[in-house]
């Protein structure tokens, strides 16, 4: 019998966590019906911005703006964005093993020499790079409380004045591209200086098809600013929507884990509740029987 009470016990035991799971599933699932919204809603904006400022640099020389301006990457900043929570499944061990794949890919000199810095945004990839003592500069956990662009501008901000000062010569920008509720990307990305339209043009004249007013050196002037505050705020909205459907894809994972769970044990119950009557049953009959035989 104390083997039935502890098969009980965990059936009780899976189903409070399969009640759970459910619930965390169906949370997840709103909330990605509004990241989703969010990131569908701005990603035209931003991919268009960004190519117009792409062709319009090309054609400009590196000093006309000073967030063109190409360095030799001495110092090199990281902007990791993770989420502030886990159970989401592999998302944020993705991301910042992405990270670190760029850091020894491309930068290990500069690692090795102590010019790495990180900025996090999200509390899971700051507290591991804590951990492993990077330079983390910043907390910006506080953004997901609040998601708008006014708060991740303020941190894109603090980013291009490091750069008009020296203090990075390159921005790196790692997150998740959302494509939908079971896939996301990893993307790392160059976010300073603003990166050209790659691959040379005979013709500068003939790449830019758009009517300029007031002159192209003042629109760029003027939008390259706005278009590094975007992208990054691009990048976060799709790294919350993927966080919430990496959730809801780990929960709904976890809860059909959980019924084949129950399934088993509620078979192993039956099981041993069988045993235990024959066992009765053997021990009466052999009573009776011994009883008659007197």
């Amino acid at each position: 019998m104390a083997n039935l009470k502890e098969v009980r016990n965990r059936i009780g035991s899976v189903s409070s966590t399969q009640q759970i799971t459910k619930a965390m599933k169906m949370v997840s699932a709103a909330k990605l019906k509004r990241a989703t919204n969010a990131i569908i809603q701005l990603r035209p904006y931003a991919n268009k911005l960004k190519e117009l400022l792409s062709n319009l640099s090309s054609s400009l020389e590196d000093g006309s703006s000073p967030f063109l301006a190409q360095r030799e990457p001495h110092k090199v900043l990281i902007v990791v964005v993770s989420s502030n929570r886990g159970l989401a499944g592999a998302f944020n061990a993705n991301v910042i093993k992405t990270a670190n794949n760029l850091i020894a890919q491309k930068y290990s000199e500069q690692l090795k020499a102590g010019n790495v810095s990180i900025v996090s945004i999200g509390k899971k990839s700051q507290e591991y790079y804590q951990r492993r003592k990077y330079n983390v500069i910043g907390n910006n956990n506080e953004i997901y409380n609040n998601l708008n662009f006014a708060n991740v501008s303020l941190v894109t901000e603090s980013i291009m004045q490091g750069f008009l000062k020296g203090e990075f010569d390159r921005v790196e920008l790692v997150y998740n591209h959302f494509k939908n509720a079971a896939v996301q990307f990893l993307v790392a990305e160059q976010l300073l200086p603003v990166p050209k339209a790659e691959g040379k043009v005979e013709n500068k004249g003939t790449q830019v098809d758009y009517i300029l007013e007031p002159s192209k050196e003042e629109i760029v002037e003027q939008l390259i600013p706005k278009n590094i505050k975007i992208q990054l705020y691009r990048a976060v909205l799709d790294s919350n929507a993927s966080e919430h459907g990496a959730r809801m894809t780990a929960m709904d994972k976890a809860t059909e884990n959980a019924g084949d769970l129950l399934k088993a044990l509620k078979l192993a119950y039956n099981q041993a509740r069988q045993a235990a009557i024959t066992t009765e049953l053997t021990e009466i009959v052999s009573g009776a029987a011994a009883l008659s035989s007197n």
